[in-house]
């Protein structure tokens, strides 16, 4: 939850189209994060 209080609470844009462009930016992001704490496991023979 650290990383969404850093990507701010409120959205910037006025436009109806760029909050929802700016809301996928921010989910992406949040995807981005949560790849890089996902261990990848290989089975050893």
């Amino acid at each position: 939850m650290h990383c969404m209080e850093l990507l701010g609470q409120r959205l910037m844009a006025r436009d109806i189209d760029r909050q929802v462009a700016e809301v996928q930016v921010r989910i992406a992001l949040l995807h981005g994060y949560t790849a890089l704490c996902i261990p990848i496991t290989k089975a050893v023979p």
